[in-house]
C-alpha cells in the first residue's frame, strides 16, 4: 500500500506549493508522503535481495536518509510560512551553520531522488521489473531535481507522474500477488483439514 500512498501524497504536495515554496499544506502531505516512501522504498530493494543483498541493504538505508533529508526541506518550507520568513531571509541563516545545513539539507537532499535512479538502473539491468517501469522510475529521478531546485511547478508535476505510475505499478502487481498468495494457502489449508 505504501508504494500507491507515498507518490499519491507526494504529488499532491506539489499542487499546494505557494510561489514554488513548500507552505504550510506542500509541507505536511509532502511530510506525510515521505513517512509513506520509508515502507515503499523498503519494499522495492526487497525486490533485489536475493540477487543484491548487500546493495538492498546499503541502499536501502541511503535512500531512507534522503528522506529524512527531504522531510528536513519540507519542515522549512512549513516553518518559513508560519513565521512569514523569506526564502532568501533563511537561505542567509543557514549559510551560518555551512556543517549542519549541509548535512540535514544541502549535501543529503540529492540521496532521495539518486537512490530511486540507481535502483531504477539496476531493476532493468536485472529485469527485477519490466522494463518500462525501471525507465519511468528513472526517468522521474532525473525530473525531480530538475523540478525541485528551480522550483519549476510543471516539471514537479511530470516528476510526480513518472514516480507514481511506476511505483503504483509495482505497488498494484505485489497487491495482487499477496492477494494470490494468501488465497492458495487458505486452498491448502482447506485441502489439508480434508
Amino acid at each position: 500500500m505504501a508504494l500507491i500512498i507515498a507518490p499519491v501524497l507526494f504529488a499532491a504536495s506539489t499542487f499546494f506549493w505557494v510561489n514554488g515554496e513548500y507552505g504550510i499544506a506542500a509541507a505536511t502531505f509532502g511530510i506525510i508522503s515521505l513517512f509513506f516512501w520509508i515502507p515503499a522504498l523498503t519494499g522495492l530493494f526487497s525486490l533485489l535481495k536475493n540477487k543484491m543483498p548487500r546493495y538492498a541493504t546499503y541502499g536501502l538505508w541511503i535512500a531512507v536518509f534522503g528522506c529524512i533529508s527531504g522531510v528536513c526541506f519540507m519542515f522549512l518550507g512549513y516553518l518559513t510560512t508560519i513565521f512569514n520568513i523569506s526564502h532568501s531571509a533563511y537561505l542567509q541563516k543557514l549559510s551560518e551553520y555551512p556543517f549542519s545545513s549541509q548535512l540535514l539539507l544541502f549535501a543529503t537532499g540529492p540521496l532521495f531522488p539518486l537512490s530511486l535512479l540507481i535502483l531504477g538502473i539496476i531493476l532493468f539491468r536485472t529485469k527485477t521489473v519490466a522494463a518500462w517501469i525501471a525507465i519511468l522510475l528513472c526517468l522521474g529521478a532525473i525530473a525531480f531535481p530538475a523540478s525541485r531546485i528551480p522550483r519549476v511547478e510543471w516539471i514537479a508535476h511530470v516528476a510526480d507522474v513518472l514516480l507514481l505510475v511506476p511505483t503504483m505499478a509495482i505497488g498494484f502487481s505485489l497487491l495482487k500477488n499477496s492477494k494470490t498468495a494468501i488465497q492458495e494457502k487458505k486452498s491448502n489449508l482447506a485441502n489439508d483439514k480434508i
